[in-house]
């Protein structure tokens, strides 16, 4: 079991870059496997959640080969995947094992996928109604609702799937498997979810249209696409944290490069603008259909904030550093609508509760959200204290978020189980070295 050691006293300075963003190298992964041709991947997120994904597509017969900068994916079509000789690993990565449940439904072959234990907790249900509506035969735990997933390869039909919550992950499952599908699959959510699915179809040269709110997607293309050159742009959600970071740790001035800034991801810095941050976007320009920037962040003073239920699609996956920045912001942040924060690689809700109480912080939990009563006044920020036991929960955004909490305290803090950060950013510890020791 490792851990991590913060040591507060200095402020964030200087200049640094983020891991390539986690939900594009998944999605970039699999369509250039399904491509005709050679593609390159550059900026890859080097997460094991990512590479774990790369595994499965290698085991599926898709020859890959990688260097610390750079994904070679000699795709073989799109009929061109074979039966793999044993289970799927997906680790820890909730994104790959719902991503491949949707491209698997629709091959001729067997395959099993199933992840660590976190993973064969979380719900499953959510893309195995819809995709056994489509026809697929699948197969798990408590009838489908939990991995490991025995996935029959069937002959899918195009359904019209109307999604009871805003995720892009069945979105983008439904959508997998749509490519399979004899017709045309629409597809509906209640709000917004993450839009990487659809610009990278669009970038890829994939027909995929939008009707009065619904996506239409026509299956089996008779025209496949070519390999092509993606390049992949900083994970907002890694940045993240130092943006929380900076803003909260009194004379920081940082810049974080070429950040991804799809606006579907991009609530956190609403919502601080909203707090009060110091955020400047700089040099806005596209790569791979995605909006990138350079991103500037000095501390600044926080209020607190009402955070409701259509901003928490946009923050989904930084709202436990989210929760540190309301911690020391001066008055009362509302979170609400929040429940699917519940049935992440932990109850993000429940364990951000728990160790931020330990650490000082005065939160009301609620079974979607919690009120947090800010210790921040007179119009500065309030300092957390470093608590004896800080617990990862095996969750990696709940340790990078707690390490940085730990930055406002009088004392050096321990984080214990911090092997979890690896799975979408092995390089966390020396990130945040190198901006607390870069002369300002």
């Amino acid at each position: 079991m490792t851990s991590l050691t913060i040591t507060p006293g200095r402020p964030l300075k200087g200049t640094t870059t983020v891991p390539g963003d986690k939900s594009l190298t998944h999605r970039a992964i699999i369509l250039t496997a399904l491509g005709e041709g050679t593609s390159t991947v550059t900026g890859y997120c080097q997460g094991e959640d990512c590479l774990n994904t790369m595994r499965a597509l290698q085991g599926m017969g898709i020859p890959i080969t990688q260097t610390p900068t750079e994904l070679t994916v000699c795709g073989k079509g799109f009929w061109g995947l074979s039966e793999p000789t044993g289970p799927i690993d997906c680790g820890n990565s909730g994104t790959g094992i719902r991503l491949l449940t949707g491209l698997l439904a629709g091959q001729d072959f067997f395959s099993i996928l199933t992840g660590d234990e976190s993973i064969r907790r979380r719900p499953m249900g959510r893309v195995v109604k819809p995709l056994r509506e489509m026809g697929a035969a699948i197969g798990g735990r408590k009838g489908g609702e939990l991995a490991p997933l025995a996935i029959t390869g069937a002959a899918l039909r195009a359904i019209e799937y109307a999604s009871p919550v805003a995720s892009a992950q069945i979105k983008s499952s439904i959508l997998l498997a749509g490519l399979f599908a004899q017709g045309t699959t629409r597809y509906r959510e209640p709000r917004l979810s993450r839009d990487h699915t659809e610009r990278m179809f669009q970038f890829f040269g994939i027909p995929l249209a939008k009707e009065d709110g619904v996506l239409v997607l026509h299956g089996r293309p008779s025209v496949g696409w070519r390999g092509v050159h993606v390049a992949i742009p900083g994970d907002f959600s890694a940045a993240a944290f130092f943006i929380v970071g900076a803003t909260i740790v009194q004379g920081s001035d940082i810049t974080i490069y070429n950040v991804g800034m799809n606006p579907t991801r991009t609530g956190l810095i609403d919502v601080m603008r909203k707090m009060g941050a110091d955020i400047q976007v700089l040099g806005l320009r596209e790569a791979a259909g995605e909006p990138v920037a350079d991103l500037r962040v000095k501390s600044s003073a926080l209020k607190g904030v009402t955070i409701g239920h259509d901003l928490i699609p946009k923050t989904i996956d930084e709202f436990p550093v989210l929760c540190v920045a309301a911690s020391v912001a001066e008055g009362d942040t509302v979170i609400s609508g929040a429940e699917e924060l519940r049935v992440k690689e932990s109850d993000r809700i429940a364990t951000m509760s728990r160790e931020l109480k330990a650490m000082g912080a005065l939160i009301e939990e609620r079974p979607d959200g919690m009120i947090i009563r800010g210790l921040g006044q007179g119009g500065e920020n309030g300092r957390l204290n470093a608590a004896g036991k800080a617990q990862s929960h095996g969750d990696h955004r709940v340790a990078m978020a707690l390490a940085i909490g730990g930055l406002t305290a009088e004392q050096s803090m321990r984080i214990a189980d911090t092997s979890c950060v690896d799975t979408s950013f092995p390089n966390f510890e020396k990130t945040l070295t190198d901006l607390l020791t870069q002369p300002g």
